[in-house]
């Protein structure tokens, strides 16, 4: 099973696009489909190359990027800063199954956040309705460019 970007709603408040960077494909789908289920618009993609294509394909209307802290040829703390350097405001939750001291804090203040592995279905999605929910002013600052 591949997963693949739900076609837009027609009415209804807009969902909220979520791009998930996932080396491991089970992960991905699995992952995806919690959000989906969720009802989030998620873009899934398997490193930090297909991830920056996607970012530009949607011009940058991503509303949190969910990454693997451990990527082919990048950490996920990488591709967030290169994501930020044209969104500013852009939040990035950063996953990982590693233990590592300088990944597993909040940095609320440059939008990065963590979420240890494995996680529950419910500790996802409220992980990332929170951090969602936080940031309406950033998300408009970053939709706007």
């Amino acid at each position: 099973m591949t997963l693949q970007p739900n076609p837009p709603a027609s009415s209804g408040p807009r969902r909220q696009n979520i791009l998930l960077v996932e080396d491991e494909p089970f992960v991905r789908d699995a992952t995806g489909t919690i959000l989906q289920r969720a009802g989030f618009e998620v873009f899934p993609a398997e490193d930090a190359t297909a991830a920056v294509r996607l970012y530009h394909e949607r011009n940058g209307r991503i509303d949190l990027v969910i990454t693997d802290l451990v990527l082919p040829g990048r950490t996920g703390k990488q591709l967030g800063q290169d994501l930020r350097r044209q969104s500013p405001g852009l939040a990035v939750l950063i996953t990982s199954g590693f233990a590592h001291p300088d990944y597993e804090v909040d940095e609320p203040e440059s939008r990065t956040f963590f979420l240890a592995k494995p996680y529950s279905r419910r500790q996802l999605v409220e992980r990332v309705e929170r951090i969602l929910a936080v940031a309406p002013l950033a998300q408009a600052a970053t939709h706007a460019g």
